[in-house]
């Protein structure tokens, strides 16, 4: 099949690869990108593939928790220059959405561009936004959290509000309205923009995650002419390194990489005498797809 200088230039994008090495590995995967990037990582040219290829998006991250601490909401509404997404207008739609998003914890992103705001709906403000900036102006992504009155949530905004993150912690009793609690879900949100983990256990990642990397482990191995008999052990070594890098709670801490999450969970815990949990995370950063 025909590849194109599009497909190149994606698959550059989200694997850092060259440019020849990208165009062999889309001819040997016939075109098919995912596969294109597995055979580039097997050959040790790419070592990861990254959440995004390189975007011209633009805009900001927006959120906020309740004064409760149990509710959070936190959005991305993006515009095609930073210039827009600098302006006062663009960040004071963004915090209005957000603030509303918090209020009615609406059921999904349909439900939220549904809601009545000012004279029309959340979808008809972003329409009106790219009238008056002349950019394309769209809001992909939407998240609530609402942790009840056993859990606490945290929120982290990096300061040029590219990024964000949201945590949830289950607290029971007394330990949802600690300070301690409200200050470890608000760190574990910044380590999430900052560490990027996939799931916040090792049994949460994806089957399909897992066998995608099992294959390219598989592929490694065989590349480097290990003995057939050792291949397997090989292999599950490399699949239990990617399952603790790409788990929160396996992850060194970003402020103490000789500490993993868990354990500044467990002390935190021990300190104000009460079992606390992580239960789910969201990351959102501009110009990401997913």
């Amino acid at each position: 099949m025909s590849i194109t200088a599009k497909d190149v230039a994606e698959l550059r994008a989200r694997t850092g690869a060259g440019m020849m090495d990208c165009k062999r590995a889309l001819e040997e995967a016939g075109g098919d990108l995912p596969r294109a990037i597995e055979l580039l990582r097997a050959k040790g040219i790419a070592k990861a593939e990254k959440r995004s290829g390189r975007t011209t998006s633009q805009g900001l991250v927006a959120g906020l928790v309740g004064p409760e601490g149990s509710r959070g909401a936190m959005l991305q509404l993006t515009c095609e220059t930073d210039f827009v997404a600098r302006t006062e207008d663009f960040g004071r739609a963004a915090d209005e959405m957000a603030a509303l998003l918090l209020e009615r914890m609406p059921a999904g992103l349909e439900a939220f561009l549904a809601l009545p705001l000012g004279t029309g709906t959340v979808a008809d403000r972003v329409k009106e936004l790219s009238g008056k900036t002349g950019e394309g102006v769209s809001l992909p992504h939407a998240v609530t959290f609402d942790a009840g009155a056993g859990g606490v949530v945290g929120l982290y905004l990096h300061h040029n509000r590219l990024a964000g993150g949201m945590v949830e912690l289950s607290a029971p009793g007394d330990a949802a309205r600690r300070p301690e609690t409200r200050e470890l879900a608000r760190e574990l949100a910044l380590h999430v923009v900052s560490a990027v983990p996939l799931a916040v256990r090792g049994e949460d990642i994806p089957a399909e995650v897992l066998e995608r990397e099992r294959r390219i482990a598989e592929e490694q191995v065989a590349g480097e002419g290990k003995p057939e008999n050792i291949r397997p052990k090989i292999v599950e070594g490399k699949l239990r390194k990617f399952v603790a890098e790409q788990s929160l709670l396996e992850q060194p801490w970003v402020k103490d990489e000789k500490k993993p999450v868990k354990q500044l969970v467990q002390d935190t815990g021990h300190a104000i005498g009460a079992e606390l949990t992580v239960t789910r995370f969201v990351r959102i950063r501009v110009g990401e797809v997913g």
